[in-house]
């Protein structure tokens, strides 16, 4: 239940994992995110003492705007697209001399993902597998590190399923555009240490409908009381898919990445 991780996402382990490791005399640090990752990286940084830069589109939630602004971190809009961050984010570097710490392709990151795993795996030694949704990556690569002995499997919109076809072709693909109200998710291609770990341990990625991430998100909300965001739905709703019913493991951990959603706008009211 990684809603209730600091920063309100499992992304908080990544990014101070990577700012713990940074060599004394870092100025500061600087990235792309859609979100969870801006406000990880933003906390983290306040705690180590040093400025924070965050690189968001300019129709990112605006309670993940205002959270990153809260931990101390200053925002600069971009492009809705993982490219169009990504330049601003190399811009962002090069005038300020702030190290970069990207979202998912990162050793460290990656390393500090891989411990939700290794807790669920500790609470639950007998897990079968384990599910978690897909962005760039990095929590899933993580698990698959930290997790060797578990069956792990994916989950994306369909949408935003370059992970899922780059699988199942077996070469990186990169998508022009992903759409999906599961933003934490929309990353248009998984990174150069992602895939190569993703392609070796990932069994499956199942992709599910907006509508289908709707259904699990509200399921969630009003039988579990739990109020998760829709990229954490995405892995719900895999769960309940009928794409998912021919897995033969009774025993599944699904990892809820994330509580970050605003409730002046709810997905089922579009």
């Amino acid at each position: 239940a990684e809603l209730f991780q600091t920063t309100g996402s499992f992304k908080y382990r990544g990014a101070t994992n990577a700012v713990q490791n940074l060599p004394a005399g870092t100025r500061g640090v600087v990235t792309h995110s859609s979100g969870n990752h801006g406000q990880a990286l933003a906390k983290a940084a306040a705690v180590k003492g040093i400025p924070a830069m965050i690189v968001m589109p300019a129709s990112v939630s605006p309670v993940k705007k205002a959270a990153v602004i809260g931990y101390g971190a200053t925002v600069v809009e971009s492009g809705s697209t993982s490219t169009e961050r990504e330049a601003v984010a190399r811009s962002v570097q090069e005038k300020t001399g702030f190290v970069p710490i990207p979202p998912f392709d990162h050793a460290d990151v990656i390393a500090g993902q891989g411990t939700a795993a290794l807790e669920l795996v500790e609470d639950v030694p007998n897990l079968d597998a384990i599910l978690a949704p897909v962005g760039g990556g990095g929590m899933i690569s993580g698990f698959s590190l930290a997790a060797p002995q578990t069956r792990i499997f994916g989950a994306e919109p369909t949408g935003a399923d370059d992970a899922a076809q780059s699988l199942a072709k077996g070469e990186l693909v990169r998508l022009e555009k992903c759409v999906s109200i599961a933003d934490g998710l929309l990353t248009n291609y998984l990174g150069d240490l992602t895939w190569p770990i993703v392609q070796a341990r990932v069994e499956r990625i199942v992709t599910v409908s907006e509508d289908e991430i709707r259904a699990a998100m509200r399921l969630m909300w009003e039988r579990m009381k739990v109020l998760i965001e829709p990229s954490a739905a995405v892995g719900v709703a895999a769960i309940l898919s009928d794409a998912f019913r021919d897995v033969d493991a009774p025993r599944i951990g699904v990892v809820l990445c994330g509580g970050n959603v605003s409730l002046d706008t709810l997905p089922w009211q579009s």
